[in-house]
């Protein structure tokens, strides 16, 4: 509780937990008077909050296999897709407008148009199966990097155990034809996210609580791997300041590109699970958590 408190004062941050939350002063990240909202809840685990081009957010609910929708413009939230293939980490890939999702239920990796057309982009890696696709980014090229963790899920009709010898990073290059590994050196591999104009690509390895930043070669290779900050996270995302988002027990924890630890946002559930900006100046912090969804209006905005 010290080290919360330590955080909320130094960017003058006063939280009512079981309401809403006011920012104020000139080094917060968020707009003045900005008040958390939960926008949404009754969902039993949501994940994955991926924005379109007009600002829309899609988000998962996992264990009810459904992808929901957020207008940013009403803040309706309804059904984007049923059978949603369990899927977990989603990203919108706005060149083609397909949202690309890692649809767990047969270890897959989809792009869905926005009529909910799906097709099935990668499904094994050298004749076996995916882990677990748990989240995925799009670089400004077209290729996409993915996390492959292993996560039993009770709903697998298949051997349970994991099927790779072990929990890597892919990269499907933007042809969608060469997979390859790109870093076989995580312990459990899970949030990821690139750099907008796709030279750094941030991978949190959650198994052994630390966060890499690694630079992007034009092949989508990556060299010169090195931590980031000892702390890893579920879902993260990037704001135009270079600020990194990293979820987690506590909320949301704001880490700046030197590493440092500048801010905590406290959400009052049990696990933060993801964060993307979404509006159409991605200035709105959407935020999945459990059964619920909440946003924060910000200063910054988002870089994708």
């Amino acid at each position: 509780m010290k080290k919360t408190l330590s955080l909320i004062c130094l960017l003058s941050i006063a939280f009512v937990f079981k309401g809403q939350a006011q920012i104020e002063g000139k080094k917060s990240l968020a707009s003045k008077g900005a008040k958390l909202e939960k926008v949404g809840e009754g969902f039993a685990f949501t994940e994955g909050p991926a924005v379109n081009r007009e600002g829309h957010v899609y988000f998962t609910d996992q264990p009810n296999n459904k992808i929901h929708k957020w207008a940013f413009n009403t803040g309706e939230i309804t059904v984007f897709m049923e059978d949603a293939g369990r899927s977990n980490g989603l990203f919108y890939d706005n060149r083609r407008d397909v949202m690309i999702a890692c649809a767990d239920m047969e270890n897959q990796l989809w792009s869905i148009t926005p009529k909910g057309e799906k097709k099935v982009l990668i499904e094994s890696f050298r004749g076996k199966r995916l882990n677990g696709p748990n989240d995925v980014w799009v670089a400004p090229n077209g290729g996409i990097y993915m996390t492959d963790p292993h996560y039993k899920r009770d709903y697998w009709k298949r051997d349970p155990e994991m099927q790779q010898d072990g929990e890597h990073l892919y990269y499907l290059a933007p042809d969608h034809v060469q997979f390859i590994r790109v870093d076989e050196n995580l312990v459990k591999p899970n949030g990821i996210i690139g750099s907008q104009d796709g030279k750094q690509l941030y991978v949190a390895d959650i198994g052994d609580d630390k966060t890499y930043v690694y630079d992007v070669e034009e092949d989508g290779y990556l060299i010169n791997r090195r931590l980031f900050t000892e702390k890893g996270s579920d879902g993260m995302t990037l704001d135009n300041r270079g600020n990194l988002y990293l979820t987690g027990k506590e909320g949301v924890t704001i880490i700046n590109r030197k590493g440092e630890e500048v801010g905590l946002i406290p959400i009052d559930e049990e696990l933060t699970t993801n964060v993307v900006f979404g509006g159409p100046e991605r200035r709105t912090l959407f935020i999945t958590a459990m059964g619920s969804v909440y946003t924060l209006e910000m200063r910054v905005r988002g870089t994708h």
